[in-house]
């Protein structure tokens, strides 16, 4: 008798981190950290559009940070597969200090020793923030939390921001810090799948999955690396 054909992998557990959709603030480049922006028109649209890509998972939850701009594009998903969305403030995005609503430059004109040591300094707090190392520690317990949440061969959607949810990846797999330059700034509304190997622990399946030109910052892709300098030796 013919045993069953199935298709490779579908039997394995997976997390599918989703960027909110786009902001005002987005578009002016400015840093939003954890304040509660909500998504423009555009961002809405980004949304709805991706919903159903998201709900071809299956998903067996949607958890998402509480940050409005994370919820409401989690709520996009939520109405079309009738979960309901799980807020965790572990999943909001780095706390940014005194750089929150500034943009680069606006930051490196008002406080330029500052703005020198975070592009320079291992896990430096700028005032106010929290520091990238307390980041990665919440970002990877949420995903280590989810995972365990569950059963074979299901998928989970994590709701959150670009900076947090690309560290998150790294502490997650247990990636040098350092290497963080390895991999783009989520795009809005875009994904990330990290899949489970049988026998090589969790893997990238697929990263920024469907980026929509022309309708992203590149804010989250400018956080710095966290080593001392490009001359001297990374730690770890």
């Amino acid at each position: 008798m013919n045993q069953p054909r199935t298709t490779p992998g579908q039997d394995r557990r997976r997390l599918v981190l989703w960027r909110h959709g786009r902001t005002s603030w987005n578009v002016q480049d400015r840093a939003q950290g954890q304040a509660d922006i909500p998504l423009d028109p555009v961002g809405r649209r980004q949304a709805r559009r991706a919903a159903p890509a998201l709900a071809s998972f299956d998903p067996a939850f949607i958890w998402s940070s509480d940050l409005d701009r994370a919820h409401a594009t989690a709520r996009e998903l939520a109405a079309l597969t009738g979960l309901e969305v799980r807020l965790d403030a572990r999943l909001r995005e780095y706390h940014v200090g005194i750089r929150q609503g500034t943009t680069f430059a606006e930051f490196r004109d008002s406080h330029p020793e500052i703005y020198e040591r975070f592009f320079t300094q291992e896990d430096y707090r700028v005032p106010g923030a929290e520091l990238p190392s307390e980041v990665d520690e919440r970002m990877a317990a949420v995903l280590h939390d989810a995972a365990a949440a569950l059963d074979e061969g299901r998928t989970g959607v994590l709701v959150g921001h670009g900076a947090a949810l690309r560290s998150g990846v790294l502490a997650f797999l247990g990636v040098p810090p350092r290497l963080r330059d390895m991999f783009a700034g989520m795009a809005n509304c875009a994904w990330t799948v990290l899949q489970e190997h049988p026998h090589r622990g969790w893997q990238v399946a697929d990263y920024n999955a469907r980026t929509l030109p022309g309708e992203s910052s590149a804010l989250a892709d400018e956080m710095p690396v966290h080593h001392v300098s490009k001359n001297a030796d990374p730690a770890g």
